[in-house]
């Protein structure tokens, strides 16, 4: 289906799911770009990409499954980053791709590293936005205190109000046009005609899950090393709860060339409309075609 700008797009999972995904045209003659979301976010999220870069490069920017126009899960257990990887991997082999520049944000870095581990022949260089190896426990809190409420509003405005009132503390320069521009991404028009967030609220059930309190957090370092060889950009907000000043030194310190920006006066997650953002992108756009 044609829309403004782009086509929609879908995939079908190894489980039966339609999936879609938005495709801006660009160029045929480098790797396209996928940019993977967040655990509540969905495709409009990378608006901001999309608008700075297709045309020179082909951007898709992919629904999973539970979000946005995919299908949702009909078992909840199914919401799970292996599960997300191999949703992932189907539409590359679906979509005839095989290489890609992996743009993730929050959760979707953490499938672009599993994705880099398990088959890195396809990935011609990632962004990591706001994520490494290791999370941390206050911000891992934080979303679960959020996630899953299934609130709803009458009208945009109620909407933007209640967004701000939740993550203030990660845009505390944002004027009330800004939240109303980041509620449209994140929710639709529901049931009813209310405003809802825009994603299965089933997901939580996985995430929210209790772990045994002897449980070790898995170590995810040998997933970032993965992405050693190739071009990669670590994007950090300053006022991050998820990623910490000390993550992203030692990822800097872990994988040889690996670039870096952190986006000031911001938290989880920076938007990838921020200029210094943009501009780091670009270079890590220009290094993949220097690769080739």
């Amino acid at each position: 289906m044609q829309e403004a700008g782009y086509q929609t797009g879908e995939w079908t999972s190894d489980d039966g799911l339609v999936l879609r995904y938005r495709d801006y045209p660009g160029r045929e003659d480098r790797p396209p770009i996928l940019c993977i979301p967040g655990l509540t976010r969905n495709a409009r999220d990378f608006e901001p990409v999309a608008e700075a870069f297709a045309g020179e490069w082909r951007v898709l920017c992919a629904d999973l499954r539970g979000r946005g126009q995919s299908d949702y899960a009909r078992d909840p257990a199914s919401y799970m980053p292996l599960r997300y990887v191999a949703d992932v991997a189907a539409l590359l082999d679906q979509a005839g791709l095989s290489r890609v520049v992996a743009v993730g944000t929050s959760l979707g870095g953490i499938v672009t590293m599993l994705l880099a581990a398990q088959m890195p022949e396809r990935i011609a260089g990632a962004v990591l936005n706001d994520i490494g190896p290791d999370i941390e426990a206050v911000g891992l809190a934080r979303i679960r205190e959020y996630v899953g409420q299934g609130r709803s509003f009458p009208t945009w405005m109620h909407a933007a109000r209640a967004l701000r009132e939740q993550s203030e503390a990660t845009h505390p320069d944002y004027a009330i046009a800004d939240w109303l521009r980041m509620a449209k991404r994140l929710m639709c028009v529901g049931a009813g005609g209310r405003i809802a967030f825009d994603y299965d609220m089933k997901i939580a059930e996985p995430f929210s899950a209790p772990l045994p309190d002897e449980a070790p957090a898995p170590d995810m370092w040998p997933l970032l090393h993965a992405l050693a060889g190739r071009p990669v950009l670590a994007i950090r907000g300053e006022l991050s709860d998820i990623l910490s000043a000390a993550t992203l030194t030692r990822m800097e310190r872990e994988v040889p060339g690996l670039d870096s920006v952190t986006v000031p006066r911001t938290g989880h997650a920076p938007t990838l409309e921020e200029p210094e953002v943009q501009a780091a992108i670009a270079r890590l756009l220009t290094r993949v075609v220097e690769a080739g």
